[in-house]
């Protein structure tokens, strides 16, 4: 092997190990915060009564950081010089919108859509639907993140290279007659 390969090599591991490292920071961080404020309460560290605003935030902000931990890992998965595919595409988007409907979902009340902005309602009040929403959310991101892990790694061709071809699936005709 010769020297420009094996510094090449020792590079992109370098680079991967990097790229783990900041992944496993970015889970841990995105736990903690979570963890925080779920366990506001137990911990002694609510202020107001009810899940707040800034509850909310740290929990969007948990979720943030776990989503980008999973991308940054499975990132480390694929070959660094392997083009991203269509489905590993879909993925990072499909995740994307998930973290935009949390947001929205997360803090409905506060911008004036959710369901109790009424003046009457000192704080926020995080409701069913926001419940909903933000579960629909998790699931939007956790199918990107599926996505984008199944996508294709080091397949040498993609796997619809036969449209691309023109090049059609073909059987054994002996096989498609019917027996009779």
């Amino acid at each position: 092997m010769s020297t420009q390969t094996e510094q090449s090599v020792n590079g992109n591991g370098k680079v991967i190990h990097l790229q783990r490292r900041m992944a496993l920071i970015f889970a841990v961080l995105g736990v903690l915060l979570c963890t925080i404020s779920l366990g506001a309460e137990l911990l002694g560290l609510e202020f107001t009564p009810g899940f707040g605003a800034v509850q909310m935030l740290q929990l969007l902000l948990g979720i943030t950081s776990l989503t980008v931990g999973g991308f940054l890992y499975l990132r480390t998965l694929h070959a660094p010089d392997a083009p991203r595919s269509l489905q590993a595409d879909i993925g990072v988007r499909l995740a994307a919108t998930g973290l935009v409907f949390i947001y929205v979902t997360g803090f409905a009340d506060l911008i004036g859509i959710g369901t109790h902005v009424h003046p009457d309602f000192a704080r926020p009040f995080v409701g069913p639907l926001q419940l909903g929403g933000i579960f629909l959310g998790t699931l939007s991101i956790a199918l990107g993140l599926y996505l984008y892990h199944t996508s294709r790694r080091l397949r040498g061709a993609s796997s619809m290279e036969f449209l691309m071809n023109g090049k059609a699936d073909k059987r054994n005709p002996e096989e498609s007659t019917p027996a009779g």
